[in-house]
Parts: structure tokens; C-alpha cells; sequence
């Protein structure tokens, strides 16, 4: 009873082996007898190879093998291995019944009784088409990338291990370095670095920020096998394996040397350009100064030299004195002018009424324009008060006028009006959304082009002629108008005249620029000792002559050495008054020798810069130079009161 139920259990289980083995379709699975005639079969096997059991059952396993196999006798070498190995296991080409072939992976194991006598073979074949052909088309991939690196001439490319060892190298390495491939590989690629990088370890460094970062770059010189040099531009990356482990790094080095030197040449042109632009400004600056001065000069001249024959007669000549004193001061705007567009300005921003300043220099336009032009001024009769530097938007609304009357030669209006907009963000180039009003001089002159008036506004440009002009007037102006918030917009065209519109801000009520504190009246000085230092002798004579005239006694000296000196010799005035600009010791440096020895003696220093180098001068007393009487007055004054307990 035992007996048959054991057989009854071995009956059942060897079934479900059976179903299992059927049920499996990913792989061929089938019995061998010792000769290798097939005993069983799955539907794996008729899946893979396209025989239905009746087809297969009895026939010869060598079936399945290509004719090159069959040739070589492999289906017997299979068995044969198996029966003395116990196993046999390889890749191969097998045929389906269509006679299509497929890659497969076969596993043949021998199967033996518990006596060893030899039964048959299990057989186990896998289709591993799919994965062959990703294989196939991944070594494509690999060979034509090998044979790309390989085929790159103007990049070397190649592999370094992590000690920095190299491990491949591609024929644009060996065109710019030099090496033959059994020359390199295995060698230190610091031997590409010029001897001052070794010894700043920079190949160390350039593998270590690699390493950490991921990549490294950097242009500099690199060696050949030769010995000379070229300039790389050098790019290494940090090869990583899948779990965070350094395997190498990619190097990729390309010379640049022509690309360097066609720079460097092109930095030299435009260099040698702008050098040539530059004299050709200055020449253009100087001509324009020059005429300005010269009339400015003739004027004062002029005006200096009858009133000296009339004075010899007995004659009134305030006004020839007047008429140079006005030439004179004109200079001083000139100078001023140039000051000015040499640096930021610092503008005293205030609410300024528009038509109400134009109406004040009313007088003052026409006088500059003469007869032969009309102004026109039209004002809407409610205008908002605008914030600029009144003094400054003078200037501005003159030197257009000038502009103006230049473009008309043979007469004609300017109209001069005004009107406010609100605008929109981007309607005005380069000005925020907001109320502005627009302050416009047109003139009935011949216009611009667009290439002219693309110029306009450029510095040192002008359209007067040589010597006529200095080209710094629009610029001047546009320059205010930047600072005060607004914008200078130039519109012209050939044949119709030029307008210049002015956009300046509307004032806020809530943002009032406060109103600058009005100087305190001129005040009597005492009379005092004053040291005057200048190395001109006109000046210093012109200076002591005014000092004079304000009651005070002077000292003359010609220069910082001399001052010392008198002062060493016991010499004590109450206030030094210094230019700077003189040879051996500049003012600024008599004025710190001075703090030094006689800290209690005040220096003004006199001087026609508006900034001084370097921040000499920080803190002194300034006087403008040309100054006028009651201006060195004020100074003295200023300086007394410091002076004072």
C-alpha cells in the first residue's frame, strides 16, 4: 500500500514538472537521448524554433546548427564536452525551422542514474537576438566614436587614468604635441606643461579640481615634443563609474596660438584706432578751444589796450574794463564748460518754473542771437514746475539758441516752447514712465541727415567747421539732462530744420529738492597778513593787487620751497593762499608740509581743476581759479571765521 502510494506521489510530481516546463516560453527546454535525438519538448522550443513536438520528437538536435557549425563538427564536440564535463555552455548562430537564424545561448548538461551510467542531456536555449543586435549596434557606435576621435585632427583628445597617466591618444594629439601613441601612453601628462606650471604643480591642481568639481579649463602655454610652445586652451573632465568611483578623465587640449595672435593684432588695431581717433579729437578740441579763446582774447586785448590810450588821456574807460571783465569771465565759462564734461558734475537740483526761466533770459537770447533772428516763445498757460540745476538748464537752453542761430545763416524764427506729457514705459528711449515736461528749441535751418544726426550728440562732433566749434555743447546737454532725470531727444531732418526737446521731470510735491541755502552776504575782513604763493608772476601780481586793494598786507612767493623757507624764518601771516599747480611742490603738498610744522596757520588753495589726482587737496579751503575780488574776499572771510574761537 505504501509502494503504491509513493509511485502514485512520483507519478504526480513528475506531471507538474512536465507543466512547468511547458508552461515556460522564454526558453527552449528538451531532452537529448545519448545520441542526441530529441525526447521531449516545450512550447518554448516550438516558440523559438517553429517545430510543433510531432515535427521535432526522434529528429537529430544537430538540426538547429548552421552549415559551418555542422562542418566543424560542433554538435558532436557539444555532447561529447557535456558527457566528459558534465556541462557545456557557448553563443552561437542556430537555425529556426524557416531557416532564419538567431543568436542563442545554449546550456547542455548530462544526465545521469544514481549509478552514473549516463541517460541522456537536458538542453536549455535561450533567444538572445535582441540583445545580440544591441550589441552589434552598441560596437558600431564604439568603433565609428574610436574611429571619429581617432579621425579628429585639430582637437587632441585623449585618456588620462587617475594618476594622470595617459591611456589613449588620437591623431590630433600626436599633430599638435608631437608624440607618436607608444611614445606617450603610460607617460605623465605634465610633461605637456612648461617648467614655471611644474613648479607651481598646476597639473596636480588641475586634476584635483577636476576630480572635485567634474571639470577643469584654463588657457595657457603647453609644450611639444619639440620643446616650443603654443598656446592651448585646455579642458579636463572627470570620468566617474555609476557608483561615484574615479576611473580617469577626458582631456581635450586645442591650440589657439593663430586664433591668440590674430587677437592680440586686432586688440593693437583697435588700440592704434582709438589712438588715432583720440589725436584726431584732441586736434578737433584744440581747434575749436582756440578759436573761442582767440576771440575771447581779442576782445580782452582789445578792450585793455584803448582803455590804457585813454587812461594816458585823462579818458573815461570803465567801460572798455567792463567789456574785458566780461570777455574774461566768458573764458572762465569756457574753461568751466570743459571742467565739466572732464568729469560728473555736481548739479544743484531745484523746482525750477520752465517758461518763467526762459522769459528771464529773454534779454540775454536775443543779444546772443543778434537782429537778424526772431525768437518765438509758445507756453501753454499752466505749466508744472520742473526739478534740474537752473543755472545748468541756462547754460543748456543758450548753447542750444547758439545752436539754433548757427543753422540759419541767412536768418529765420526759433521757437522756443514747451508742454507736458505723460508717458508711457518705453515711448521716450531711456526714460521711465512718469510726467515730464518737454522744454523744445526749433529752428528754420537746413536739417540733418541721419547719419549727422546719429553724430550729434557725440563728443568733439561738430558741423560748424574747423576752429568754429568744440563739439561739446550737445553733449554737455545731454549729459545734464541724464543726471537730472530727463533726456535730450535730437529730431531732424533734411530741408526742415532740427528741433532739440528737452524731457525734464515733473516736480513731486513730496519730493521737493529743499532749496539751497542762499550765501550769507559779503561781510568786511579785517585787514590781515596773507602769504601769497604762485609760480605765475602775473597771477601772483593780479593776486596781490586785489589783496592790496581789501586792505590787507601781502607776502609774495614764487614757490612752495620759498614758503617754507619764510616760514622757518619766523615769518607768520594770518592766511597762506596757494596755487597748486607748480613745479618741484604742488600746493596740495605745500598745504601738508604746512599742517604738519604750523597746524594753526589756515591754506586756501587756489587752483582751476575741478578735481585734483589722487584726492590731493581733501579738506582744504578751495578757490576757484579765475576768482574774482569779491570771491578771494568771501575766502578770507570763510578762512577768518574758522580761525575764530
Amino acid at each position: 500500500m505504501t509502494a503504491h502510494v509513493t509511485t502514485l506521489q512520483a507519478a504526480s510530481m513528475e506531471g507538474r514538472y512536465r507543466l512547468l516546463v511547458d508552461a515556460i516560453t522564454d526558453y527552449a527546454i528538451y531532452m537529448l537521448d545519448i545520441e542526441g535525438r530529441i525526447s521531449s519538448w516545450n512550447t518554448g522550443a516550438q516558440r523559438f524554433k517553429g517545430y510543433t513536438e510531432q515535427e521535432i520528437l526522434g529528429e537529430h538536435f544537430s538540426r538547429f546548427y548552421t552549415p559551418e557549425d555542422l562542418a566543424a563538427g560542433v554538435p558532436a564536440t557539444a555532447l561529447s564536452t557535456a558527457e566528459a564535463e558534465g556541462r557545456f555552455e557557448a553563443e552561437g548562430w542556430r537555425v529556426r525551422k524557416d531557416g532564419q537564424r538567431f543568436w542563442a545561448h545554449i546550456v547542455i548538461d548530462a544526465i545521469r542514474d544514481p549509478h552514473g551510467q549516463l541517460l541522456g542531456f537536458a538542453k536549455i536555449t535561450r533567444d538572445l537576438s535582441e540583445r545580440k543586435a544591441a550589441q552589434e549596434v552598441l560596437k558600431r557606435s564604439e568603433e565609428q566614436f574610436r574611429l571619429l576621435i581617432q579621425g579628429v585632427t585639430d582637437y587632441a583628445i585623449y585618456m588620462l587614468d587617475p594618476e594622470g597617466n595617459v591611456s589613449s591618444w588620437n591623431a590630433g594629439a600626436k599633430r599638435i604635441k608631437g608624440y607618436e601613441p607608444e611614445e606617450i601612453i603610460g607617460q605623465h601628462f605634465s610633461s605637456f606643461y612648461t617648467a614655471e606650471d611644474q613648479a607651481d604643480d598646476l597639473p596636480r591642481k588641475a586634476l584635483e579640481i577636476a576630480a572635485k568639481e567634474g571639470r577643469f579649463e584654463k588657457e595657457g602655454w603647453r609644450v611639444r615634443r619639440d620643446g616650443t610652445r603654443f598656446w592651448a586652451n585646455v579642458i579636463i573632465d572627470a570620468i566617474h563609474l555609476e557608483d561615484g568611483k574615479l576611473i580617469g578623465f577626458a582631456k581635450i587640449t586645442r591650440d589657439i596660438t593663430e586664433k591668440r595672435q590674430a587677437q592680440h593684432a586686432l586688440e593693437q588695431a583697435q588700440q592704434e584706432l582709438f589712438q588715432a581717433q583720440k589725436m584726431e579729437a584732441v586736434g578737433q578740441l584744440t581747434g575749436g578751444i582756440a578759436h573761442d579763446f582767440n576771440n575771447l582774447l581779442m576782445a580782452i586785448l582789445g578792450s585793455l589796450e584803448i582803455a590804457r590810450k585813454r587812461a594816458i588821456e585823462g579818458q573815461n574807460v570803465v567801460d572798455l574794463i567792463d567789456n574785458a571783465i566780461t570777455g574774461a569771465k566768458r573764458g572762465a565759462s569756457l574753461t568751466q564748460r570743459l571742467l565739466a564734461f572732464s568729469r560728473k558734475q555736481d548739479l544743484q537740483l531745484e523746482v525750477v518754473d520752465a517758461p518763467a526761466l526762459v522769459r528771464e533770459m529773454a534779454e540775454l537770447l536775443q543779444r546772443s542771437i543778434g537782429p537778424a533772428i526772431e525768437i518765438s516763445t509758445t507756453f501753454p498757460l499752466s505749466l508744472p514746475p520742473v526739478v534740474s540745476d537752473p543755472n545748468q538748464l541756462e547754460s543748456a537752453l543758450l548753447n542750444l539758441v547758439v545752436n539754433a542761430r548757427d543753422a540759419m545763416p541767412d536768418g529765420g524764427t526759433i521757437t522756443i516752447s514747451a508742454r507736458k506729457h505723460v508717458l508711457k514705459e518705453k515711448q521716450v528711449p531711456d526714460l521711465r514712465a512718469g510726467e515730464y515736461v518737454c522744454l523744445s528749441v526749433k529752428d528754420e535751418g537746413e536739417g540733418m541727415d541721419a547719419a549727422t544726426l546719429e553724430k550729434a550728440t557725440t563728443p568733439f562732433f561738430t558741423t560748424k567747421g574747423i576752429g568754429k566749434g568744440t563739439g561739446l555743447g550737445l553733449p554737455m546737454v545731454q549729459g545734464l539732462m541724464a543726471q537730472s532725470g530727463g533726456r535730450l531727444v535730437m529730431k531732424s531732418r533734411l530741408g526742415q530744420g532740427s528741433t532739440a526737446e528737452l524731457w525734464l521731470p515733473v516736480a513731486q510735491i513730496n519730493e521737493l529738492p529743499k532749496p539751497v541755502a542762499e550765501a550769507p552776504p559779503s561781510t568786511a575782513v579785517p585787514p590781515l597778513t596773507v602769504m601769497a604763493v604762485d609760480d605765475d608772476s602775473l597771477v601772483l601780481m593780479n593776486t596781490v593787487l586785489m589783496l592790496e586793494d581789501l586792505g590787507h598786507t601781502v607776502i609774495e612767493v614764487r614757490s612752495g620751497a620759498e614758503a617754507l623757507s619764510r616760514l622757518e624764518q619766523g615769518v607768520r601771516p594770518d592766511v597762506l593762499i596757494t596755487d597748486h599747480a607748480m613745479p618741484h611742490m604742488t600746493g596740495a603738498e605745500l598745504a601738508r608740509h604746512v599742517a604738519e610744522r604750523h597746524p594753526a596757520l589756515t591754506v586756501i588753495l587756489a587752483t582751476g581743476y575741478a578735481e585734483l589726482p589722487g584726492g590731493e587737496g581733501a579738506g582744504l579751503a578751495r578757490l576757484a581759479k579765475p576768482f574774482t575780488q569779491a570771491q578771494l574776499n568771501e575766502a578770507l572771510g570763510a578762512a577768518v571765521r574758522v580761525q575764530l574761537p
